[in-house]
């Protein structure tokens, strides 16, 4: 099994509308590790680990988000272990202060 680590900026109307949460209990749904936080400039960013096909599908997901949020853009790219450390120790997924 092929171990993906991709981290991801959320653009559109995503603040205000549940995308965290919803990304947390979707990606620990699928088996995902990683994290997700708001950033000050109104985007979303997550970084999700797993198997290559179950992270592929939650990028997908990440397209419609939860009700209410209107994706216009996702930047994705490949991300390392160092980024993963990010998460609160003792965590599979985290939701992270504003960067």
């Amino acid at each position: 099994m092929r171990v993906t680590i991709c981290r991801v900026v959320i653009r559109g109307r995503v603040q205000g509308v549940g995308y965290r949460a919803w990304a947390e209990y979707t990606a620990l749904e699928v088996g995902l590790e990683g994290w997700v936080r708001n950033r000050r400039d109104g985007t979303v960013e997550a970084l999700f680990v797993g198997p290559a096909d179950e992270v592929a599908a939650m990028l997908e997901a990440c397209r419609q988000g939860p009700p209410g949020a209107r994706v216009e853009a996702i930047d994705e790219r490949e991300a390392t272990q160092d980024d993963l450390a990010l998460r609160r120790p003792g965590e599979l997924f985290s939701v992270l202060m504003t960067a």
